[in-house]
Order: C-alpha cells, then sequence, then structure tokens
C-alpha cells in the first residue's frame, strides 16, 4: 500500500464511519484511496472550520473520535477555531492535514503553512510525517492520544510525497509510549482522606463538571448522590451528568447558573469538583469563593490540580472509577436541614422571565424543552440564547448537551448539530442558535441539505449581538458598539434558497403549534426563525470578577454597575 492507503486502512481499522473533509491538491493522494473504502463516508463540508465542528459535535454526541480531513495551507490553518474548542473543552478529534512535499518543507511553497507549529497550543499532540513506514505506528498513537487521559484533538501532518511512497510497515496492535500514562483508579489514602472530609460535612455540594460526562460517570454521580443526599450542581458542560429533573438537582452554577445553585456555593460547608476544573465562570473572585469549605477535586489531569483552587484533597484519576472505589466509604450523611435550606431557595429564586412585552427567547426554549420531554440533543452557539437555553432547557443524561465552553465559539452550534445527527440518527437535535453565531457557519446549510440530517435550526434573532449589547448596557453606560446586526437577512428564505424548510414564529400564540410543527418534520433539516424581543437580559448573573455572592437576580435600578474584571 502506499501512505494514502495505509491512512484510510488505518481509519477503517479504528472503526471510523464518517470524514468531514474538505478537498485540495496536498491532500489529493488520500481522497482518491477513499474512493476504494465504501466503509468510510465522506461528508464533503463548505468550510474547513463548519468540518472541525462537526466532527466536535459528533464526538460530544456519540463519545467516539470525530475525524477531519483538509488540505494544506489555509485548509489547515482553518481548522483552527475547531482544534482550540476541542482542546479548551477535551474533545477528541483526529485532524489530517495534507502538505506540501518535503524537500519543499520551510521554503515557502504553494500553500504551504507550518501547521505543526500553528496548532501546537491548540492540540493534545501533533505529527509532522516525513517517512511514509512511520504512518502505521503514528495513526495508531494518535487514536490513543486523542481518546484517553484527558481527550483532545491529535493533528497529524501528511505531506504529499509522503502518502504517495510506498508503506512496508505492519500496522501495531499496540502503543508503545513511554512516558504518557494514564491515571485509573485514584490513590487509595487519597479516596480515605476525601471520605472522611464529606462524612463531617452537613452541608454537602457536588459540583459536576464535563470530565464526568467523559468518563461516562453519570451512574456513580446519582449513585454518590442519593446515597449521601446532597444537592448536585454542574458546568455549562457537565449538563447531562446528573439529570436535572431530579430533586437533588440545582442546575447549572455559575455565572449565568441558577440563583439556587449559586446561593449553595456560598452555604456549603463541602463541594466536591468531579472532573470540573473551577474555571473563572464558577469561582468569580477567586479569594472569595467558598472560603470556609472543604474541597475536593476529582481530576483525570493533575495539571488542574491547585491551577486555580487549592483543594484539602486531590484523588488523580478516572471520575467514574474514583467514585466506585469512593462509594462503599461513605453513608448517608445529616444534611436533611441544608437540603430544606436549598428548597427554600429554589422557591424563593426559580428561574423566571416576562409573560409580556413580546416573543420572549426565554418562553421558546421553555416550551421547546416541554415538547420534547427534555430528550433532545441541544447544540449551542455562544451569547445569550446559550445561557437561556443552558436554564431552560433540561438535559436528563449525559452527551444531551452540546456546547462551546472554554472557547465561547460562535459558528459552533449548527455544524456540530449535524455532526451530532450523524452519529445519533435516531434521536432529535436542535441547533440553538444566535442570530450573529449563526451566520458564521450557515454555509453549511448545503451539508445539511445534502445529508438530509433532520436537525432543527432554533434561530434565536434579536438583531443584536445580544450578549454585547448587556453588558454595554450594565457596565458602559448603554454605549453600544458593534452590537447592532442590521442587515440580517431573511432566515427562512435564505434556508428556502438552500432547499431547507422554514418556520417562523413572531407571536407568543404561536410558539407551542410553530414548534409542534417543526419537531414532526423529518424530511431534512429545517429552520425556525424566531423573532424575539430586541432588549432582553440574561439574568442571574455574576458580574466578571465579583464574587457568587455578588450575584445578580435581576437588573438593578438604582445603582450603576462597575466595569467588569474579565471579558464577556
Amino acid at each position: 500500500m502506499n501512505g494514502a492507503q495505509v491512512v484510510v486502512e488505518a481509519l477503517k481499522r479504528e472503526g471510523v464511519k464518517y470524514i468531514f473533509g474538505y478537498p485540495g491538491g496536498a491532500c489529493m493522494p488520500i481522497f482518491d484511496a477513499l474512493l476504494d473504502a465504501p466503509e468510510l463516508e465522506l461528508v464533503l463540508v463548505r468550510h474547513e472550520q463548519g468540518g472541525t465542528h462537526m466532527a466536535d459535535g459528533y464526538a460530544r454526541a456519540t463519545g467516539k473520535p470525530g475525524v477531519v480531513l483538509v488540505t494544506s495551507g489555509p485548509g489547515a490553518t482553518n481548522t483552527v477555531t475547531g482544534l482550540l474548542t476541542a482542546q479548551m473543552d477535551s474533545i477528541p478529534l483526529i485532524v489530517l492535514t495534507g502538505q506540501t512535499i518535503t524537500p519543499n518543507l520551510g521554503k515557502d511553497a504553494f500553500q504551504e503553512a507550518d501547521i505543526f507549529g500553528v496548532t501546537m497550543p491548540v492540540v493534545k499532540h501533533s505529527y509532522l510525517v516525513k517517512d511514509a513506514n512511520d504512518l502505521p505506528k503514528v495513526m495508531k498513537e494518535a487514536f490513543h492520544l486523542a481518546t484517553t487521559g484527558r481527550p483532545g484533538p491529535v493533528l497529524i501532518d501528511l505531506p504529499k510525497d509522503v502518502v504517495s511512497a510506498e508503506c512496508t510497515a505492519n500496522f501495531p496492535e499496540n502503543t508503545d509510549l513511554p512516558g504518557y500514562e494514564v491515571p485509573m483508579k485514584g490513590n487509595a489514602d487519597d479516596i480515605v482522606r476525601a471520605a472522611d472530609i464529606i462524612m463531617e460535612s452537613r452541608r454537602p455540594l457536588l459540583y459536576v463538571g464535563a470530565g464526568a460526562v467523559g468518563s461516562g460517570a453519570s451512574k456513580e454521580v446519582l449513585k454518590l448522590a442519593e446515597k449521601l443526599q446532597a444537592p448536585v450542581t454542574t458546568t455549562l458542560l457537565g449538563k447531562g451528568a446528573f439529570p436535572e429533573t431530579h430533586e437533588l438537582s440545582v442546575g447549572m452554577l455559575g455565572m449565568h447558573g441558577t440563583a439556587y445553585a449559586n446561593k449553595a456555593v456560598v452555604g456549603c460547608d463541602m463541594i466536591m469538583a468531579i472532573g470540573a476544573r473551577w474555571d473563572d465562570r464558577i469561582t468569580g473572585k477567586v479569594s472569595e469563593f467558598c472560603p470556609t469549605a472543604s474541597k475536593i477535586h476529582i481530576d483525570i489531569d493533575p495539571a488542574e490540580f491547585g491551577k486555580i483552587i487549592q483543594p484539602d484533597v486531590s484523588i488523580n484519576g478516572d471520575a467514574r472509577l474514583v467514585l466506585q472505589e469512593l462509594i462503599p466509604h461513605v453513608h448517608k450523611l445529616d444534611s436533611g436541614p441544608w437540603l430544606k435550606s436549598v428548597a427554600s431557595w429554589k422557591k424563593k429564586y426559580p428561574l423566571k422571565y416576562p409573560k409580556r412585552g413580546g416573543l420572549r427567547a426565554q418562553y421558546v426554549l421553555d416550551e421547546l424543552d416541554r415538547l420534547s420531554e427534555s430528550r433532545g440533543i441541544i447544540s449551542t452557539d455562544v451569547g445569550q440564547h446559550q445561557m437561556w437555553a443552558a436554564q431552560f432547557c433540561k438535559s436528563s443524561r449525559e452527551r444531551q448537551w452540546l456546547s462551546s465552553g472554554g472557547a465561547g465559539t460562535m459558528g459552533y452550534g449548527f455544524p456540530a448539530a449535524i455532526g451530532a445527527q450523524l452519529g445519533c440518527p435516531n434521536d432529535l437535535v436542535v441547533a440553538v442558535v444566535g442570530d450573529g453565531g449563526f451566520q458564521m457557519t450557515l454555509a453549511e446549510l448545503s451539508t445539511a441539505a445534502l445529508q438530509r440530517v433532520p436537525i432543527k435550526i432554533l434561530i434565536i434573532d434579536n438583531r443584536y449581538l445580544g450578549m454585547i449589547r448587556q453588558w454595554q448596557e450594565l457596565f458602559f453606560d448603554q454605549r453600544l458598539s458593534g452590537c447592532d446586526l442590521e442587515g440580517n437577512p431573511d432566515f427562512v428564505k435564505l434556508g428556502e434558497a438552500y432547499g431547507v424548510k422554514g418556520f417562523r414564529i413572531r407571536r407568543a400564540g404561536d410558539v407551542t403549534k410553530v414548534l409542534k410543527k417543526a419537531l414532526a418534520y423529518n424530511d431534512g433539516p429545517c429552520i425556525i426563525h424566531a423573532e424575539v424581543v430586541k432588549e432582553d437580559n440574561v439574568f442571574p448573573m455574576i458580574p466578571a470578577g465579583a464574587a457568587v455572592k455578588d450575584m445578580l437576580i435581576e437588573k438593578p435600578k438604582d445603582r450603576k454597575l462597575e466595569k467588569p474584571v474579565g471579558s464577556t
């Protein structure tokens, strides 16, 4: 076999079904080899960034690595945003990039880019292959690295002469990576110490992140919470690791988390992070985050220990396996009074929105959740609609919530939904996007239409970059700059140009009727254009850099807010 055939054979051996790709001269030998591999389905995307987000959505929804194939130069650099998105959120991707022939490396050849160097900060690992006989080993290692330990994207740069050359090396059965060790069960002494701290608690809180989703630890989290009778809060990306319909759930915490989740953070005497990294959207002002509470941190990546919060006990291991070891060491806590306090906060500070004054995005999302019975896979862009969706669209199982957390990538939600639907063809998949983010990757309407994926594209259109406008209103004296999206297209007509069915929602009275029609439509993708009120704000809100205790339940009426420390 030549190198291109080896790459294709390796993909088959790894059980790959879909390749999200866009061709070019440098990767043409691989595209040619795909013609002889009917087991691999090429999804021809319309932009390389869209392809990486599709592979990312596929990976998040299925737990399997997503695969991308693009050409050199701009084709490769167009994947950088997708790589950053996957790296920040620990998503397993394999990105194959074509490259100029090896004699031309470093000589500014046509469509040459040092993609190895460009992407080094945004991948878990990367390869530049210069010998065809290295390909079987590199491909095996790449999948192992992407999917084990803390998952992440791996890039393989493939010069055209290498994939055209003959390969005589065998395919390895196993990998040999000296120095790369994957922690599993955790240290027994640390687990006992953690159990002792837990048993001393009367106001416990389990804080669950994306690591619990990645490890498949939802059953263990549920068992631990019910055994302890401890409330559970999740991060934005931890949604689904614990059913939000459960009585012990307090929903999402952090900047736009529920008021009762953040009240629980302030009031707890023990907080245990399970596959979560104490990021700035959670902690707010670090010096005032749970200052008197004991802290336990379970994570597969030891680099996260002490990076932001110094825990009392750190347990390095797979969340699912660590919890299996921990659960026998604990029993029910005396948390009755604590649970009553949490219940009172839920009653006093429910998620709410105005019922009058125009069509509200919150109502559309609340009704979507009700009609779908909280069973759909929700994929979002970034902004106000993302936070409203996180608040009102409940996740009852893991891998049901897809969103760009760490990178905050606009344009992610729609292509990610395409990948998710291909990976989960029998599930309801809804892309909840803003009018700003959707326009960044809307060319993939062509991909969605050709693949006939029955995704629902719910566009929350307020003709603004809504979160930017909210911050400028609250913190910059309403001095609006660069946030007005005047010139938005008619999204229904735009969809029709691609052969995509369109629905409109302009009045609150039409929401239920239109959503029912859209949810019943399965002959390909459809657009649901919700023209919501222009100026609405997401609350609760913890201003960036403020302490959790300084959470705003609603817009303050009698005081000017200080400019926040940090970004939106």
